[in-house]
């Protein structure tokens, strides 16, 4: 009841993106203005935060180069471009995003890390990646995606479908916190409005849980948290998965 009366309250505070969503107004402005320019300043927060993470997470990536030698990778909702740093020198990158507003930040990103090759950028959301042969990628990255997926699986079975045997899935996501935590209480009391406001953006999800279901044959996860005051998003999961 308590969650319901300040889901209430919130809701009468955000009323006019309410207001806004109900006339079909918020939602194109969200995508082409609002949610791009926030993404890029959300993005060089949690940047910071999390570098160390990355560099970690990131760094044994040339493992997975194919027989040729060469590192293929597909970036789904590549956003601002803020993985690019932490690629191998030389690796062939495929960008993909569902929303193209996000095309001058990105530049922006590319213009700064010159050590990788850009092949194409893909308009297509995670869930239908038609447009990348079957086994042609040698690792997918995923990071802050999963939360606005429409359908998680979907994504995982794609990721799965792209990658040749023994290619990987990297992923970094923000999750639910501890059910009995007063973290995981005021992500119910968001989770609404910071879902219409962030742009699909769920609070509550267990995405470990759909890694641990999906068919890869070695999962590698970790549980860690982002010191981001105020923000009901600081557990998150990170690792990479091998098909």
């Amino acid at each position: 009841a308590s969650i319901l009366l300040l889901r209430a309250c919130l809701a009468l505070l955000a009323m006019p993106i309410y207001l806004l969503s109900f006339l079909g107004i918020w939602q194109p402005f969200c995508k082409k203005v609002f949610f791009p320019y926030f993404l890029e300043k959300f993005s060089a927060v949690h940047e910071r935060k999390t570098k160390k993470h990355k560099q970690e997470l990131f760094c044994n990536l040339s493992d997975f180069k194919s027989p040729s030698g060469e590192l293929k990778l597909l970036e789904i909702g590549t956003g601002c471009g803020a993985n690019f740093q932490f690629y191998p020198p030389g690796c062939k990158v495929t960008c993909s995003d569902i929303n193209p507003n996000f095309q001058q930040a990105l530049s922006r990103s590319m213009n700064k890390n010159q050590h990788i090759h850009y092949e194409r950028f893909i308009v297509a959301a995670g869930e239908d990646l038609n447009q990348v042969p079957s086994g042609s990628v040698d690792a997918v990255i995923c990071t802050l995606v999963l939360c606005s997926a429409h359908n998680v699986n979907g994504i995982l079975k794609e990721a799965l479908r792209v990658l040749r045997p023994g290619g990987a899935f990297y992923f970094l996501e923000h999750v639910a916190a501890d059910h009995s935590s007063w973290q995981y209480f005021w992500q119910q009391v968001l989770y609404p409005t910071w879902k219409l406001v962030f742009d699909g953006c769920c609070l509550t999800r267990e995405t470990w849980k759909n890694l641990e279901a999906a068919n890869f044959s070695e999962l590698n996860l970790k549980h860690f948290r982002v010191e981001l005051p105020w923000m009901p998003i600081q557990p998150h999961v990170l690792g990479y998965a091998v098909k």
